[in-house]
């Protein structure tokens, strides 16, 4: 029998180019099905398009924008309603076992707690109010009597706040300055009886600064006015405030120092509120910021009472506290505002 020799080596060396042919055709492949992937899912997301976020702001139309607020805003409405309806629901059948009203967190109720906070109480506060500079006006010796005046050359904004703020305040007298200084004023309304000195400054014929000096003896603060609303730049006021002496609300005083303001500002008013009147002056503290409004109120059932705003309307910030009347430059300060201490704790009041 003939027997052909077979080269092995050359076939051998052909399966291994073969192999190294398929490894690259196998390693390729994957290659060109992850490609064919990205591709369709490139195709994919070019093909399903989401509606773009929706946002006011970008309607350039006005009245077509101010009309999707609105709408916005009624819808927002209506949802805040059906929650609060929800609410009731379960209130009512569920009664005691109800869950509780969910009180969001605030920097006025996280509040830092004071050493300083005042007890009522207390027997020194008792004794502090005894003989404090405002014992004779709460032992109604004496009857509140204000002199307001202003800076040097006061424009029509400011002098118009004057006049207002005389209205609110009973027994109030509106003198121009004329150039004089505070140190002669004060001496003047002493012999003439004012219990009270109110000098209204300003800055660029806005009002931006109150001093409140207490005579005879003081004693003496000064604010930082902001946010001043004259009657006719108020919405919906009411008419013109009646002679009746008003009702006097002081809310949030709870430290010393904010307990002693707070029988500053009710020294300005008398005792004997004048009911007939219906008109209220209130001073809320919050977060140091002091808020003063005026309204006049209308019972409109045994429950319900609608107020009406007669204005004006302002904010005070107190910079600092002095004892005795004005004196710039030999006085002697209970307080002052300390900005790196306010920063310092965003949480902690003084008042």
């Amino acid at each position: 029998m003939d027997i052909t020799e077979v080269p092995v080596t050359q076939k051998g060396k052909g399966k291994k180019k073969k192999n190294k042919s398929d490894k690259t055709k196998t390693t390729e492949q994957p290659a060109k099905m992850e490609t064919d992937v990205e591709v369709k899912e490139e195709k994919t997301e070019e093909t399903v398009s989401f509606p773009p976020a929706f946002s006011v702001s970008d309607i350039k139309n006005k009245q077509r924008r101010h009309l999707m607020f609105l709408k916005l805003k009624q819808d927002k409405r209506k949802q805040k309603m059906e929650l609060k309806k929800k609410r009731k629901r379960q209130e009512k059948m569920l009664g005691s076992k109800a869950p509780p009203k969910q009180v969001p967190k605030t920097i006025e109720n996280q509040r830092v707690y004071d050493e300083t906070t005042v007890d009522p109480e207390d027997e020194e506060v008792a004794f502090d109010e005894a003989t404090d500079e405002f014992s004779a006006y709460f032992n109604g010796l004496t009857n509140p009597k204000v002199l307001i005046t202003t800076s040097d050359r006061p424009r029509g904004r400011t002098v118009k706040f004057c006049r207002q703020l005389a209205t609110v305040i009973p027994n109030a007298h509106v003198y121009y300055r004329r150039g004089l200084a505070l140190k002669r004023i004060i001496p003047q309304c002493v012999a003439r009886d004012f219990t009270y000195l109110i000098v209204i400054n300003e800055d660029r014929k806005v009002p931006n600064g109150l001093v409140l000096c207490h005579l005879p003896e003081g004693p003496t603060a000064h604010f930082k006015v902001s946010s001043v609303r004259l009657r006719k730049e108020m919405k919906r006021r009411g008419k013109e405030p009646t002679e009746h002496t008003p009702e006097v609300i002081l809310n949030n005083f709870t430290t010393r120092l904010g307990h002693s303001i707070g029988r500053m500002f009710a020294a300005l008013f008398p005792q004997n509120p004048q009911f007939v009147g219906r008109q209220v002056a209130t001073f809320h503290n919050q977060r140091d910021f002091i808020f003063f409004r005026f309204h006049r109120y209308i019972f409109k059932n045994e429950k319900k009472a609608g107020i009406q705003e007669l204005g004006p309307r302002f904010t005070l910030k107190l910079r600092s506290l002095q004892k005795g009347t004005f004196d710039s430059k030999f006085g002697e300060y209970e307080w002052v505002l300390k900005r790196h201490e306010v920063d310092a704790c965003r949480r902690k009041f003084q008042l």
